[in-house]
């Protein structure tokens, strides 16, 4: 409670004791005694005083702020005007703020207004720390950083529809459009590109976390646990649905794409040449290819040979740079299908797949969910949506029965 409220409510408690002392004698039907009358001069007294400290309190404020209006915009060491934020100085302090002191004016431009849909409401990430939430390195995540994004717009959960070409086998690789040869004079052939629609709806993500008080009190140490757990539980989340959602309330992975070729095994729970040599000749080339495999799958891999025992495995050339396969660099993840199920192995690329960002992320917090542990519980909640931009496989040129895929997976 700031100093003019303090004020303001001791006089509150003052005027009504007064009220009191008035009240006590008029319903015994007499006049105020000489101690009661003491004691009323006295909260009179005290009245007074107060009236002049609330008086020099609110004056006090008026000036402040009319000088934060002068002095919003401060000279910097370069003679140019800067705007003078009152920032959150990490994460940590944010969310400390939004248990703590939920009325803080820095939080107000930063309230969301809950969807009739009861999407997201609660308070938006400052930007000075969203960029670090959602950045997403190659390292961290398979899909993301090498697919097709597209950001929110406006507004940012809007349906977004894609045209996308007819490549099925009764088409052709480009979409119904043929070539033909026409000599002169002669009448134009006509032709048609067929075009289908890919349809993007952001959905939401919610993840939740509890925060003891001890630590969320100690928010500036806390800061960096608080923003990287935040950071995996979204960058972990949304890459499993970019890989194996099914597309109900989630994306619809690359594993689970109608454009995906499967490839089936020589031999159950194992991955030998004929396996790979199968799956590189029916992806599509042109792209920037990788592997996708799980990590159950590395005693395998690691030993593979051609049929002159040459190894087609070749260890990583450097930190950071990933190990490859035939040439192809192996993207190893724990989110990937265990050896010997379907989709433990795949050859992709991801420019393909398609990500539409939405609102968010934005945080919400309840100190009731978990009172009784002396725990706070967090929310996050982003909206987001993915799938591959081709309906189905591609039908190779002069072919109705070969098909390729930028998404061949191994059964």
């Amino acid at each position: 409670m700031d100093k003019l409220q303090e004020l303001k409510q001791k006089k509150s408690e003052t005027v009504a004791r007064m009220r009191a002392v008035l009240d006590t004698a008029d319903k015994e039907k007499r006049d105020i005694s000489e101690a009661e009358s003491k004691e009323y001069d006295s909260f009179e007294a005290s009245l007074d005083g107060l009236d002049k400290s609330i008086e020099r309190e609110e004056r006090l404020a008026k000036e402040e702020d009319e000088l934060r209006k002068v002095t919003k915009k401060a000279p910097s060491p370069s003679g140019t005007f800067q705007e003078d934020k009152k920032d959150f100085r990490n994460l940590g302090e944010f969310v400390y703020t939004l248990v703590a002191n939920p009325r803080d004016e820095r939080l107000l431009e930063l309230r969301v207004q809950q969807m009739k849909d009861g999407t997201l409401g609660g308070y938006a990430i400052p930007s000075q720390y969203l960029s670090t939430i959602l950045s997403v390195s190659p390292q961290e995540a398979i899909i993301r950083p090498r697919a097709t994004v597209i950001p929110a717009g406006s507004p940012p959960d809007a349906e977004l529809t894609i045209p996308a070409l007819d490549q099925t086998a009764a088409r052709n690789m480009w979409g119904g459009i043929t070539i033909n040869h026409d000599g002169e004079s002669n009448q134009i052939t006509e032709t048609t590109m067929r075009l289908k629609r890919v349809v993007l709806k952001p959905k939401k993500l919610t993840g939740y976390m509890t925060i003891s008080n001890e630590c969320l009190a100690n928010w500036d140490a806390a800061s960096a646990l608080i923003q990287n757990q935040l950071r995996s539980a979204l960058i972990g989340a949304e890459d499993y649905d970019f890989l194996r959602g099914d597309g109900v309330n989630k994306a619809l992975g690359v594993l689970n794409s109608p454009a995906r070729v499967d490839y089936t095994r020589a031999t159950a729970s194992q991955i030998a040449f004929a396996d790979v040599a199968g799956m590189f000749a029916r992806v599509k080339f042109g792209g920037s290819l990788a592997w996708v495999a799980s990590q159950t799958c590395i005693p395998q891999l690691v030993t593979i040979a051609d049929a002159s025992s040459s190894n087609l495995w070749v260890q990583s050339a450097g930190e950071g740079l990933p190990p490859t396969l035939m040439g192809i660099p192996v993207l190893f993840n724990d989110r990937s299908p265990a050896l010997g199920s379907a989709g433990d192995l795949a050859l992709v690329d991801l420019k393909y797949y398609l990500i539409k960002d939405g609102s968010g992320p934005t945080l919400a917090l309840s100190e009731h969910f978990r009172f009784q542990n002396d725990e706070v519980a967090l929310r996050i909640t982003r909206n987001v949506d993915g799938q591959s931009w081709l309906s189905e496989p591609i039908a190779l040129e002069g072919s109705t029965a070969n098909t390729v895929s930028p998404f061949v997976v191994l059964n």
